[in-house]
């Protein structure tokens, strides 16, 4: 079974530790679900964007969580 997971980042690309510590997720949407829920407190903790990955592979980002905040 995939493993779904965060990398929080910098603007730069340099990674953080993330202020609240995600699972890991068994779905997609399950992920995007928790971003959904957790990106403002992420935000207000020093990580600036998010890259989603299954296992390994990179399936999307850099994912700036400053564009949801001036949505």
């Amino acid at each position: 079974m995939a493993a779904w997971t965060w990398r929080f980042e910098k603007a730069d690309g340099a990674e953080v530790q993330p202020s609240v510590v995600p699972e890991e997720f068994t779905t997609q949407g399950d992920a995007e679900s928790w971003i959904g829920e957790h990106w403002k407190d992420l935000l207000e903790g020093g990580a600036d964007q998010v890259r989603l990955f299954e296992d390994s592979a990179e399936i999307y980002g850099p994912m700036s969580l400053r564009a949801a905040e001036d949505a």
